[in-house]
């Protein structure tokens, strides 16, 4: 157990940035003035590089109407970043640097909201004190639209984008529907997804009804069967007169490969991928000769706050509060989770597991929540996701436009010299 002393706080966004980060970013700095054990509240600009940099944004001096704006503000508002810390074996240099930076700021607590590489970061960050003799307390705040974090029912980000590629498959397949008999056969939609399928699977919560669209969703947990997918488009076309594909990045051959791979990486290692919607739709029409449509959700699935969901939100919010109260409780080395009581009506709590086992491990969509063709997801899917999506959180709007938050994300004066990054 830590001692309850005023000492400061560092918070920090890393990876992929959501819809609603922001909202346990608010969670954080509201809770914190609740407890007498913190002092100031420190954002590191762009994640954790912020704090190598000495780069420390200080919230005091935010106009409190800007903050209250962060709840419904998307994307990173501090600045995230992909940057993954080596082991202390490895590379001393940047330990020895964050101490030296925590030190100088009187910096005790750290809350890093990120996906799985993220809690690699927090949970190295959190066994500091007992490597290199420095006192911090280190707690994960889950974040990604990934959902492949272990443990926790779902991870903020997710809710709404399956939101978001829900109501677009639906729209999107109206359009295509209209326009069927004389114009676009094929409409393909490309979604996140690198190695879990949870995005893409939302989209089947679009089907109201047989024959609604998805058609075909493809996840990176089936492997992809030409043969099997291209009878599958001719014979929705027949029925339907059209054929609605929802596809995640990260769908792969029999032999493991990514359908469309960049050829090169990200900071963290993984593949960058560069484009599988394209790939499907010349499969398509050198087979079938269809006329095609493909769209690229990219950005805009994981971005789009004003198409939110609430129980996201509340997820988010719920996160960043207790990690903050078990910081003030004296814990260490643990990131909160969200623990589902019921699907319907939808009923969870919060519980914690230690960082150590959730770093750099992956949740992939579990065999039941596929469909026995492949090409869709089961009812056991549609349970879990469905609650995932309810409810509408919009932001205020002002001239037709939602009100964000702009924030003058001011550092405090430096005490060190620079720091090149490795």
């Amino acid at each position: 157990m830590l001692p309850k002393k005023a000492k400061n706080i560092f918070y920090a966004q890393s990876g992929g940035v959501t819809a609603v980060i922001n909202a346990s970013a608010h969670a954080v700095i509201e809770t914190a003035r609740k407890y007498d054990c913190f002092g100031e509240v420190y954002a590191g600009r762009n994640g954790i590089v912020g704090a190598l940099r000495e780069q420390l944004i200080s919230v005091s001096q935010e106009a409190e109407t800007e903050l209250a704006k962060l709840k419904h503000t998307p994307a990173g508002a501090f600045g995230s970043c992909r940057y993954k810390l080596k082991s202390l074996e490895e590379n001393q240099r940047e330990y020895k640097r964050l101490i030296e930076v925590f030190e100088a700021h009187n910096i005790g607590y750290f809350f890093y909201n990120g996906g799985g590489d993220s809690q690699d970061t927090a949970y190295k960050v959190s066994q500091l004190g007992e490597s290199l003799d420095y006192p911090i307390c280190c707690i994960g705040i889950p974040k990604t639209v990934d959902n492949d974090l272990p443990f926790t029912d779902n991870c903020p980000g997710f809710g709404s984008v399956a939101k978001y590629v829900a109501v677009s498959t639906r729209e999107a397949a109206l359009d295509v529907a209209s326009m069927c008999e004389s114009s676009t056969k094929v409409f393909i939609l490309e979604v996140m997804g690198r190695h879990a399928g949870w995005i893409a699977a939302a989209a089947g919560l679009a089907q109201q009804r047989a024959g609604d669209a998805p058609h075909i969703i493809l996840l990176p947990e089936r492997a992809f069967d030409q043969v099997a997918f291209l009878q599958k488009v001719q014979a929705t076309v027949e029925r339907e007169g059209y054929c609605v594909v929802v596809v995640s990045e990260g769908t792969r051959d029999a032999q493991g490969n990514f359908l469309a791979d960049a050829g090169m990486s990200d900071a963290f290692g993984h593949k960058q991928l560069g484009g599988v919607a394209p790939v499907i739709a010349a499969v398509i029409k050198q087979a079938l000769g269809f006329k095609y449509h493909w769209a690229v959700a990219d950005y805009l699935q994981r971005s789009a706050r004003h198409i939110a969901s609430a129980t996201d939100v509340a997820h988010a919010y719920a996160l960043g509060e207790k990690a903050v109260q078990l910081a003030a409780e004296g814990v260490n080395a643990v990131m909160p989770i969200v623990v589902r009581d019921q699907d319907s009506p939808y009923q969870w709590h919060l519980e914690q597991v230690p960082l150590a086992e959730v770093a750099n491990i992956e949740r992939k969509m579990p065999e039941h929540y596929i469909d026995e063709e492949g090409f869709g997801i089961t009812e056991a899917c549609r349970r879990y996701l469905q609650p995932l999506i309810q409810g509408e959180d919009y932001p205020p709007y002002e001239n037709g436009m939602p009100v964000y938050a702009h924030l003058k994300n001011i550092c405090v004066p430096q005490k060190l010299g620079a720091f090149e990054l490795a």
